[in-house]
Formats: C-alpha cells, structure tokens, sequence
C-alpha cells in the first residue's frame, strides 16, 4: 500500500493544505484516510485535501512525500485522475 502526499502549500480557508492520493485505488485512499480520520468531506473526486497540521501524522502513517508535480504524473500514470468537469467513472 502506497499513498502520496504533497507539501501543504496549496491556499484555502484561512489555512495550508496539501493532497494526498493513491496510485492504486480509491478503496485505498479512503481507507487510508479515514484511519488518519479525515472526513469524507475531504474528498475532492480524486485525492483529499489534507490541512498542514495533519501533515507529519499522515506521513507518520505511511504516506509518501512527493512533489506537486510528481503526485500528479502517478495519479494521472494509475488512471485515476478526475479533472473538474468530468464525472466520476
């Protein structure tokens, strides 16, 4: 089990947020995030949006850290990139 995680540099809500996805599936992202205990509202169609604070402790639990862009060439290699505007499959 591989999960990704971003640096928090992504703005919003008065706060710092990164993204954490998996390269095999869905079934393994929730899973994983929900032992972090990230709520399902933390979903956004192919990744969760992780807040700073939580960072350390998702990598503490296994996630990998990568860059922005290197999450986003995995995501997209597994298939499982839902860009805006296109439904979930």
């Amino acid at each position: 089990m591989t999960l990704y995680i971003d640096p928090p540099t992504w703005p919003g809500h008065g706060r710092m947020w990164s993204h954490l996805i998996s390269d095999v599936s869905f079934d393994e992202l929730h899973a994983f995030a929900a032992a972090l205990g990230a709520p399902a509202r933390g979903f956004d169609r192919d990744h969760y949006d992780i807040p700073s604070d939580w960072y350390d402790r998702a990598v503490a639990a296994g996630a990998v850290e990568v860059g922005s862009k290197e999450l986003l060439h995995r995501l997209t290699k597994a298939g499982l990139r839902r860009p805006k505007g296109r439904p979930p499959a």
